[in-house]
């Protein structure tokens, strides 16, 4: 064994033997502090045979850690996240306990709640010490991250296998080209990100900006508009895989099966996932051996975690919570991930009635399981997904993509403006630094670009401002019982008597009332401040003029509506026809960006928009845009929630591509970034511009080895 292979396996053992000292000292102090926690016996011990016990107790707690944990997290595969972190802290404190009944002195115990903080403790400074110590050792934590790129390639990843891989330091495969790491933070909007970065919120933005001073601009920022349906199915559908087309809305019912599409349901997931495949003939973005982790669609990646397309799948390699396993087979990873969950879950608490003492408006429920929701999106799913993007770029993949969904969930609720929201803008921008740090170290150099599937606008609810959803709304509108507190509101009341009007009957209310056969209630659907209205009893998509005949009131009542903006329903005359206050009717052909009639207000765009979602297959009966303010970016949402995104109107149909300047630019100068099919044959560009010849890389200084 040369002298080299010695030095390594000496500060292996001097890093082992430093975290077990810490470890024991760590055990001795929570002895000393917590009265639960004894590491001698009733009768007294001397300090060396205290010193012994807490020294076999660290260490044993150390190797069932190693041996243990990660056999246990098999198991947590099966729990419901929700419950995880609960989970993970009653395992490592059993699993101490179990190291203290081993030790053969008999002397050490802790109470059941005890030795879970003792457990917790220990952990995070076991973890803390080793990584601390192998920083400080440059060689050491660069041989650590090639080894780990090692085992993460897997076998037949090696040298010479045609896969861009050359020569690396150690002798290692290394790959010869950049790779490209793209970054979704979900919900963030282009203005939501400039005004953070000039807050000062998202200082690693900044940089890459040139707007810390500290250097040149070494990324560039390209706003982009979406389609009608701003969401991150139809967005991210789009950028994966090519086409987002029949994606009419986050849900819709398709009339055939008589189901209703979600986009986050993982049946429908991986349904759409098949039909965009069929249309493109190509399995996506990330065919070449790439990386997807939490997102709703796998973009044709052999590397997936937490990809909802596959949750459903039975083969074992391809369940979503297989993503849980790399992280939490660390026990520190779970016990500081777990920390940070209740701590977020006691946080959106304290958050909530803070928003009730001010009585801040809008405001929404955030009670029942919505905090350890928010816990999940803004922790659980943020670490896990950290943490699978840096061991794919320590095993040198060429191409990951990568959603936090982090800001979306708080936005929905806190709204986008809120200090709420701003907090988690900050976390993330902290995320993003780390993988930027992580680079640096991978085996093949990166591209990081960062982009958002589409921003959310505020504003109050329809049910807020009107005191009855769409639904009811809609019922009314067709003669159809709503609750009484529905029928009570202005809304409901003019709705009514626009039914009674058409269908010539008295205005006083008759003591039967009219009950239309249950096969024309329509089903109604909400998608953010977009609204479908299907007739599920008609097999083909209904005609202004078959609504009329069946509802004369309906679509009178929808487009005066004062919360609504407008509708699109098919002609028989004039196909696509956009209707609006006043009696407004133009086709969907007749307008531009020149002259957009009722769709003036939603700016540049938006008439092609509705034009391309009036030829889907599955486009609804009735399509509702919600009214919205173009003064103070506000929208109505038909769900309940004060940022919401979905349809068109202010912030959520702009977000944003923060791209390198290495790459090409997105659009030529003057030109217009529009729907998210163009975003992804932009990014196919740039993958295939780092297939192409590279600057060489600078040399790194081989290891020295004695034979």
């Amino acid at each position: 064994m040369g002298d080299g292979r010695w030095r390594r396996v000496l500060s292996g053992v001097w890093r082992s033997i430093a975290v077990w000292a810490v470890s024991t000292l760590t055990m001795l102090l929570l002895a000393g502090a917590l009265p639960d926690f004894q590491l001698q016996s009733d009768t007294g011990d001397d300090a060396t045979t205290i010193a012994v016990t807490a020294a076999f107790g660290a260490g044993a707690f150390g190797l069932l850690s190693s041996l243990v944990w990660p056999l246990l997290v098999r198991l947590l595969l099966l729990v419901p996240a929700l419950v995880l972190g609960l989970l993970v802290f009653f395992l490592n404190g059993s699993l101490l306990l179990l190291a203290l009944r081993l030790n053969p002195s008999g002397r050490g115990e802790a109470a059941p709640e005890t030795a879970v903080v003792v457990a917790a403790v220990m952990s995070a400074v076991a973890s803390a010490t080793g990584a601390a110590l192998a920083v400080r050792d440059d060689d050491a934590y660069r041989r650590r991250l090639y080894r780990l790129a090692d085992r993460r390639r897997g076998p037949g990843r090696g040298r010479g296998t045609g896969t861009g891989i050359g020569p690396g330091p150690d002798g290692h495969a290394g790959p010869a080209g950049p790779g490209t790491v793209f970054v979704q933070l979900d919900g963030v909007g282009h203005d939501v990100l400039l005004a953070a970065v000039a807050k000062g919120l998202m200082p690693t933005v900044a940089g890459w900006l040139g707007h810390d001073g500290a250097g040149p601009a070494t990324h560039r920022l390209t706003p982009w508009r979406t389609d009608w349906s701003s969401q991150t199915g139809s967005s991210q559908l789009g950028i994966l895989h090519g086409t987002n087309h029949d994606v009419p809305a986050f849900r819709w019912y398709e009339k055939e099966t008589r189901e209703v599409m979600v986009c986050n349901r993982p049946s429908s997931a991986s349904e759409l996932q098949r039909r965009a495949v069929e249309r493109t003939g190509d399995g996506g973005l990330l065919t070449a051996g790439g990386a997807s982790r939490g997102n709703l669609f796998s973009g044709g990646a052999g590397q997936l975690a937490l990809v909802l397309s596959v949750s459903a799948r039975r083969d074992r390699s391809n369940r979503s919570r297989a993503g849980y396993f790399t992280y939490f087979s660390d026990p520190a990873n779970a016990v500081r991930t777990a920390m940070s969950f209740v701590a977020e879950v006691f946080r959106e608490i304290g958050q909530s009635v803070r928003a009730r003492l001010r009585k801040e408006r809008p405001r929404v429920g955030r009670g029942g399981l919505y905090p350890f929701i928010r816990a999940f999106a803004t922790v659980v799913e943020r670490d896990v997904v950290v943490a699978a993007v840096i061991g794919d770029m320590l095993a040198g993949r060429p191409a990951v993509y990568a959603d936090l969904v982090a800001y979306d969930e708080v936005a929905h609720h806190s709204g986008p403006r809120s200090r709420d929201a701003a907090k988690v803008l900050e976390r993330l921008d902290r995320s993003l630094a780390l993988i930027a740090r992580v680079a640096e170290h991978a085996p093949r150099a990166y591209r990081i670009v960062v982009l958002s599937d589409h921003g959310q606008s505020p504003g109050e609810t329809f049910l807020g401002r009107y005191g009855l959803t769409l639904g009811n709304l809609v019922r009314a509108g067709c003669g159809l019982p709503v609750p009484r507190r529905a029928r009570r509101t202005h809304s409901g009341a003019e709705a009514r008597s626009a039914v009674r009007a058409a269908l010539r009957r008295p205005v006083e209310e008759s003591a039967e009332e009219h009950r239309p056969p249950r096969r024309s209630e329509p089903v109604v659907l909400a998608s953010g401040n977009l609204g479908l209205v299907s007739f599920p009893d008609v097999p083909h998509r209904m005609s202004k003029e078959e609504i009329d005949r069946r509802h004369p009131a309906l679509l009178a009542t929808l487009a005066n509506h004062p919360g609504i903006g407008f509708l699109l329903v098919r002609s028989e005359e004039h196909g696509g026809v956009v209707l609006a206050a006043h009696g407004t009717e133009i086709p969907v052909d007749e307008l531009d960006d020149e002259h957009p009639g009722p769709l003036a207000d939603f700016g540049p765009g938006a008439a092609a928009a509705v034009r391309r979602t009036h030829g889907f297959p599955h486009v609804a009966d009735i399509m509702v845009n919600s009214w919205y303010d173009p003064v103070d970016g506000e929208v109505l949402a038909f769900e309940e929630q004060i940022g919401s995104h979905g349809g068109l109107g202010g912030a959520q149909g702009r977000p944003f591509l923060l791209s390198p300047v290495a790459l090409s630019a997105p659009v030529r100068d003057g030109g217009e970034l529009v729907g998210a099919e163009q975003v992804h044959r932009v990014l196919r560009r740039w993958l295939r511009e780092s297939d192409g010849p590279q600057v060489p890389q600078a040399a790194r200084r081989p290891d020295r080895r004695a034979a």
